[in-house]
């Protein structure tokens, strides 16, 4: 298991904005936050909070270039499209694919299997999942995994 601790870090946090009909609706306000990576407010899930202490520790913690970071895009396996969370690269190529669950989601086979179908797709050196709270990882080399203890340092 990789122990992680998060830096601190002031996120922007506010409650969205409600047209009268959704608000009266769903009878709640929704919390969004900036990431500043996208520049853009996102709805704040359990995942996303888990998400954006990950890329912050990732950026200020590990020192991984925030330019390379991608969060939440598209790619196809197969004929289905599917979203990672976080994909760091490293030499124009995808280094670390990075799988966040909210912290009351237990990362188990069901979560490392959506690694490994991310990984099909993208051939990572590195795949990490994490509920914040529990972090597990491990490297991809010549086809077989290797236990990650840490992050790895970014050459």
């Amino acid at each position: 298991m990789i122990s992680i601790d998060y830096p601190k870090y002031p996120f922007k946090v506010r409650q969205k904005e409600h047209s009268q009909l959704e608000y009266a609706i769903s009878n709640k306000t929704k919390d969004e936050i900036f990431d500043p990576l996208r520049k853009k407010w996102v709805s704040l899930t359990p995942e996303e909070w888990v998400r954006q202490n990950m890329v912050q520790y990732m950026v200020q913690v590990c020192n991984y270039p925030n330019t390379l970071i991608a969060i939440e895009k598209s790619m196809l396996l197969g004929e289905l499209v599917k979203r990672f969370d976080i994909l760091l690269y490293k030499n124009e190529s995808p280094w670390m694919i990075i799988e966040c669950k909210a912290a009351n989601v237990q990362i188990d086979h069901k979560t490392i299997e959506q690694l490994y179908q991310y990984q099909q797709v993208l051939n990572a050196t590195y795949l990490i999942a994490s509920n914040g709270h529990e972090t597990i990882g491990a490297a991809i080399k010549s086809g077989k995994q290797q236990p990650l203890l840490n992050f790895p340092e970014y050459l």
